[in-house]
């Protein structure tokens, strides 16, 4: 994996060319991942979409069938089938996604930034703990936007918010700022996908 973080710190310095800024760099790195990885962000929506409006029929299964589990299982692949919906297909993004994230985080957790953004030194935790306040409200936020309404899912959007803020508070102010944005992005596509969704169910629905 080391050609992706050597790729990634080649396009950080290219970002940092055009904007002789170090934290507009990894504004300007963040939009262009976004950007990149939009095509599967709509696609995981797209599943996710599906999987909230199957939720009551799956807590019916699940509640129905709790007693034989393999019949419930069997039913819910049924569900998915008869819906079009593979259970995977959320998976795949997330691992496409994985190595481009983990090669940001290797360049920016370890590289020498030459001046600072605003009060943060990139290179170093954030001092008054703003950043690590908004990763974990970004993510909580951004969490919401896609639940589903499952038991599990709700344990985890009160777990993950805190766990990212809690290590936000030790990562380097560069990298807590790249997690920021990309959230806050996140946000604002996830927004843009639903309401487009939204529309197109409504247009299927009147025809």
């Amino acid at each position: 994996m080391q050609w992706l973080n050597e790729l990634m710190r080649a396009l950080l310095e290219g970002a940092y060319g055009l904007t002789h800024s170090w934290g507009l760099a990894i504004i300007l790195l963040t939009v262009g991942v976004r950007a990149v990885m939009y095509p599967l962000t709509v696609r995981q929506s797209q599943g996710m979409e599906v999987m909230k409006r199957l939720q009551p029929k799956i807590q019916e299964l699940q509640k129905k069938y709790k007693d034989r589990p393999d019949e419930m299982q069997r039913r819910m692949m049924a569900l998915y089938k008869e819906h079009n919906y593979n259970p995977l297909s959320g998976c795949l993004p997330l691992l496409l996604q994985f190595p481009i994230l983990i090669g940001l985080f290797n360049v920016l957790r370890t590289y020498e930034f030459s001046s600072g953004f605003l009060w943060l030194n990139l290179s170093a935790p954030d001092p008054y703990y703003v950043m690590p306040v908004l990763s974990a409200v970004t993510t909580y936020a951004q969490m919401m936007q896609t639940a589903t309404g499952d038991k599990s899912q709700r344990m985890m959007m009160m777990l993950m918010p805190v766990f990212i803020g809690w290590i936000s508070i030790s990562f380097p102010g560069g990298l807590v700022l790249y997690w920021v944005v990309s959230n806050l992005l996140g946000i604002v596509q996830q927004w843009m996908i639903s309401r487009r969704m939204s529309v197109q169910r409504r247009s299927s629905e009147a025809t």
